[in-house]
């Protein structure tokens, strides 16, 4: 059992530990200090739910479903889009970047897009739901289970790593260039993100 479950740990962790629309966000707020335990907290549990949902037989389901597919690839490629504009307007615009300690806004608007940025994206349904859920599946009787648990653990793991490891990075955000730098960043992946669903 301590098999599967590091097996899930790994797949999960190869899956999500990459620079995507979901991992900047967690990013950047934890280089603001700003909610990070809500949002680190939300992307955490939403993949328990969503490699649960997989485990428990969700991906074949969605597979079948074309039309559910192309809905949700479109809204997800409108809301990226949109993020990465965001993003390149705050990269061209130094007077509006967030320095250290500079909340980026409200509790509700971060848990809003931490959620959206989570349940409009396609890539983190195929990941959790589709992919992980396909691999559950071809664990021996009764591992299953073994293996989402050590999938969800390892998003865990890397979320708050993620969200809270941001802050030791914090000397070098303090310069606005750096943020300049990083919302360039972010915008150049938002776009590649966007292109890659419109143009499937």
């Amino acid at each position: 059992m301590n098999t599967v479950f590091f097996q899930g740990f790994a797949t999960s962790a190869a899956l999500i530990i990459a620079i995507g629309a979901q991992n900047a966000f967690v990013l950047r707020q934890g280089l603001a200090r700003a909610h990070v335990l809500p949002v680190v907290l939300v992307c955490a549990l939403s993949d328990v739910l969503l490699i649960s949902l997989g485990v428990a037989g969700l991906g074949r389901w969605v597979q079948a479903q074309p039309a559910l597919l192309e809905v949700t690839r479109w809204g997800g490629a409108a809301f990226v889009l949109g993020y990465g504009l965001l993003a390149a307007r705050r990269a061209l615009s130094p007077h509006t970047l967030a320095v250290q300690g500079q909340a980026v806004g409200d509790l509700r608007a971060a848990l809003a897009a931490c959620l959206a940025f989570t349940y409009l994206n396609p890539h983190c349904w195929l990941d959790t739901v589709v992919l992980l859920g396909s691999i559950s599946a071809q664990q021996p009787d009764g591992a299953r289970w073994t293996f989402g648990a050590g999938a969800a653990s390892a998003s865990a793991v890397w979320f708050f790593a993620l969200g809270y490891g941001a802050r030791l990075l914090a000397p070098l955000f303090a310069r606005p260039v750096a943020w300049r730098v990083l919302d360039a960043a972010i915008a150049l992946v938002m776009l590649a993100i966007a292109a890659t669903l419109i143009v499937r």
